[in-house]
């Protein structure tokens, strides 16, 4: 609930940004302001670009043009120092902020120290400006401000990053864990002798264009649930990709990780089809062979992926030998079953 309660107090915050920034654009055109119109423009481009704007408005391409707004209002900065940095001065003390909001850490650092620098050459031989001296130390002011924030910001981050195991969206554990974890296995296995093999699942989302993005989306919570209810305690599950999965099966064969791999396919199949989308499923099995590394077992486990999904999909691929020797003709891969 405090996430609900987090999104909807953003999200009407920015639709009441958006509103005041192009009022404040259609009243300095009005007024003939043409370069302060054109900034209140590219901010509300800024805010209304926000992942918050709109719950259901995806990541990709918006977070681009968002930079690209910001792109035009640091323009739009750069230009007031022709024509007076009175005209946009009250938008420099937004620029750190914004920098840091959108950009990565070491571009906004260097271009916040660059309208800096300019900001105090330019400022104190303005013409015409009673207040030019205080705007310059305010300006320092609000960036060191800025920096604080983003520095708290960042060590929170790193605070909080140990407990951020797992997915939002799917509940999987994260990728970031993957060949940590793996690592580990691998190195229980080959101490105890035992068996070890790994499933990557993916969606055969190439073989049909029927289902926007969004709807698939939508599915992907419950796929995250139905591969829980399919592991071990023991087991694991990653979410490597925005369509894929990775399962790491301890004490598990090849030959018994392909059984497995069928039933969670045809598991994911059938729940795909109660929600009327035309897709299909594909999974990879590579087991722990002499000399694997976390790098080379996934790296296996993603070829037979990929080898399945190429073979018409929905079916199970196990990696084997030919995939390193090139032989062109692979062993019969699991097909689909009913």
């Amino acid at each position: 609930m405090a996430q609900l309660a987090e999104n909807f107090l953003l999200s009407r915050l920015s639709r009441a940004g958006f509103v005041v920034l192009i009022a404040i654009s259609a009243l300095s055109a009005i007024l003939g302001e043409p370069l302060t119109a054109a900034a209140a423009a590219a901010a509300a481009g800024i805010v209304i670009c926000a992942q918050t704007f709109h719950s259901n408005r995806q990541q990709h391409p918006w977070p681009s043009i968002q930079r690209l707004f910001f792109v035009a209002l640091l323009l739009l900065m750069l230009t007031s120092f022709w024509t007076g940095p009175w005209a946009l001065s009250h938008w420099f003390y937004a620029l750190p902020l914004l920098a840091f909001a959108l950009l990565p850490l070491r571009l906004a650092v260097g271009i916040t120290l660059a309208m800096m620098l300019l900001a105090g050459l330019a400022i104190p031989l303005a013409t015409g400006l009673a207040d030019r001296h205080q705007m310059v130390s305010a300006f320092m002011l609000t960036t060191l401000l800025s920096g604080l924030l983003v520095f708290l910001r960042e060590y929170k981050n790193r605070q909080l990053a140990p407990l951020r195991r797992t997915d939002e969206l799917t509940q999987a554990a994260s990728r970031e864990y993957l060949s940590a974890d793996l690592h580990k296995e691998i190195q229980r296995s080959e101490r105890e002798g035992t068996d070890m093999s790994i499933i990557m699942i993916g969606l055969d989302t190439h073989l049909s264009d029927r289902n926007p993005d969004q709807d698939i989306r939508s599915i992907l919570p419950r796929i995250g649930r139905y591969l829980h209810s399919q592991i071990r305690d023991f087991d694991t599950y990653y979410r490597v990709a925005d369509l894929q999965f990775l399962v790491i099966l301890p004490g598990i064969s090849t030959h018994n990780a392909i059984k497995r791999s069928e039933i969670m396919r045809n598991g994911l199949g059938k729940l795909l089809e109660s929600h009327h989308m035309a897709l299909t499923v594909s999974t990879g099995v590579a087991g722990l062979n002499i000399g694997d590394d976390a790098d080379s077992l996934q790296q296996s486990a993603a070829n037979a992926l990929r080898r399945a999904q190429q073979q018409g999909g929905n079916r199970t691929q196990a990696y084997s030998a030919w995939n390193q020797t090139g032989n062109k003709t692979p062993p019969r891969a699991q097909g689909p079953t009913s």
